[in-house]
């Protein structure tokens, strides 16, 4: 059974189109809890998408960065 490169070349397509969303998601959220601007960080998380590894290890680095401080004077 021969596996021809246009079949591969779609499937990895395919792949990096399905991850592009799903960084963006999860870079949104954890940038949520760390960071002032979470638009901004989902963008470049969509964007290190089209590389997956290193959309894997800008999430792992937002994981591992400080909660922002919780302001409790102010909770309404």
């Amino acid at each position: 059974m021969a596996i021809s490169l246009t079949v591969f070349g779609e499937f990895l397509a395919f792949f990096i189109l399905f991850c592009i969303p799903i960084f963006s998601l999860i870079s949104y959220k954890i940038g949520k809890r760390k960071s002032s601007t979470p638009g901004v960080l989902a963008f470049v998380g969509g964007c290190l998408a089209l590389f997956p590894l290193f959309g894997l290890i800008f999430i792992a680095v937002l994981a591992l960065k400080k909660d922002l401080p919780k302001n409790s004077a102010y909770v309404h």
